[in-house]
């Protein structure tokens, strides 16, 4: 598994480094508001692995979120896979439910990476 190195772990190398940067600090704000802790993740390929279990494994390996709170998420894509995963600690599972997370992928993230919009998606 990738080590975490911030809040941005761009290991498959599709995020440009101002968005980065931006993305950084959004997550940075949003983590001093209201303490939810959100990382975006990138790795080239699965590996043949299927993307829930990869991506329950990095959540609890970088332990995201607040202990007692279990507020993490991890946004987690691998492009040549072409699949990606939004996976939710516990404690959030009331406010961003799965319905939330399918949808922000098919309406959000899927139509911006087929026009080939990593960064924006």
């Amino acid at each position: 598994l990738p080590a975490l190195t911030g809040r941005v772990v761009d290991n498959a190398g599709i995020i440009d480094a101002g968005t980065r940067a931006a993305l950084t600090q959004k997550l940075a704000e949003l983590e001093t508001k209201g303490s939810d802790q959100i990382v975006v993740a990138t790795i080239p390929s699965l590996g043949g692995e299927e993307i829930e279990p990869y991506a329950n494994r990095l959540f609890r390996f970088w332990k995201l979120g607040q202990a007692k709170e279990n507020n993490g998420v991890l946004l987690l894509v691998a492009p040549n896979d072409r699949k990606m995963r939004i996976e939710v600690g516990y404690g959030l599972e009331g406010t961003l439910t799965d319905l939330h997370t399918k949808l922000i992928i098919e309406n959000d993230m899927v139509p911006a990476f087929r026009a080939g919009d990593f960064s924006g998606g």
